[in-house]
């Protein structure tokens, strides 16, 4: 009988992360049953059971993994062999990339192709629930699976994954609320904190709980990804951890300023009013509208703004100017989810 507990410690290494301190703990508490002469055949066997019921998962986890292949014209596939070795050699990994480098669709898939998905999930963390969400859409559209299955997301309200799920994107706060229920984040093999260099709270509270955890769990693996800015900071955080940059790519872009002021009328004082932001946005719009028939070209636009209540005033106003071939999306975060992937859906001939 020892012998088979000498065996059972030895599997322990190729079961699920989640059930490894659990098998530890029963193994010995059959030594303590052992010790004491009391019976522990029965207490054996349901191990023995569980334990190769759980090799076996692992295995399917990895014999599931889809083929990963990469878009060589992404900057970040220049440095791919470099940040293969990184993560295989390491318990911690920055890596600074400039937007376009591919970093965070390419990340994921080097960490599968590596095969850390075989002993628990690759969780990689988004600051905003709409990145989350396309995101993981992106990456399961180039591994070429179904959206919830291999690749999948959780938001608050929404969880799009199963036990199947390899790759889980979510939002740092679902993340940080797992650590209530599960201190040690026994789940996950990996972890990837995307856009390190946005500094929320909620980043920065992930950061000082995951110091700590690394200590405690050697098998778990962190990745830190951020624009080029403070890449030191984060890397002596993490006890000097080795880091990579990666270059972006860029296009060309073409600046034009038009200053928001009124049209019409002028204050007694002789300076001109403030114009309308709405206003402002539509005749730009228009201006837009009218490059493109120049250049026999229809581009989409991106307004940016600064809340919820100025992206539905936008929204009505473009609406009601009924400009040609354009539908009017919103988009912001308590929008549901059907509205939200009208944007991942274009329409021929349509702006």
């Amino acid at each position: 009988m020892t012998e088979q507990l000498k065996q059972l410690e030895q599997l322990i290494p190729a079961c699920m992360v989640q059930k490894r301190y659990a098998f530890g703990r029963n193994i010995s508490k059959i030594k303590q049953l052992m010790k004491a002469g009391k019976p522990f055949d029965d207490a054996l066997f349901r191990l023995s059971e569980q334990m190769v019921k759980n090799v076996e998962l692992a295995q399917a986890r990895l014999d599931a993994t889809p083929h990963i292949s990469f878009d060589d014209s992404l900057p970040i596939s220049q440095r791919r062999d470099d940040i293969r070795r990184a993560i295989d050699e390491n318990q911690v990994v920055v890596i600074a990339g400039e937007t376009g480098s591919g970093k965070t669709t390419q990340i994921p898939k080097i960490c599968l192709e590596l095969g850390l998905a075989q002993f628990g999930l690759i969780a990689h963390t988004q600051p905003r629930r709409i990145a989350a969400r396309s995101v993981a859409q992106r990456i399961s559209e180039e591994v070429r699976v179904e959206l919830g299955n291999e690749i999948g997301y959780q938001i608050r309200f929404s969880d799009h994954s199963n036990e199947s799920t390899l790759v889980k994107l979510m939002t740092d706060v679902i993340i940080l609320a797992e650590t209530q229920r599960d201190k040690f984040l026994n789940k996950y093999s990996v972890i990837i904190i995307d856009e390190a260099h946005e500094r929320s709270l909620n980043i920065d509270f992930l950061m000082g709980y995951l110091k700590q955890l690394l200590a405690k769990r050697k098998d778990l693996k962190v990745i830190i990804t951020s624009a080029t800015i403070d890449v030191e900071g984060f890397s002596q955080h993490f006890d000097n951890a080795p880091t990579i940059e990666v270059s972006g790519r860029t296009f060309p872009v073409e600046t034009l300023y038009r200053p928001l002021l009124a049209q019409s009328k002028e204050e007694d004082d002789g300076e001109e009013n403030e114009g309308d932001l709405y206003q402002g946005i539509l005749q730009a719009v228009e201006e837009l509208e009218q490059e493109d028939s120049r250049r026999r070209q229809m581009g989409d636009v991106l307004v940016f703004l600064s809340g919820e209540r100025e992206i539905r005033e936008t929204s009505l106003v473009l609406k009601k100017a009924n400009l040609r071939s354009t539908i009017i999306l919103p988009l912001y975060a308590r929008l549901n989810n059907k509205e939200q992937n009208k944007i991942f859906n274009p329409i021929s001939g349509v702006r």
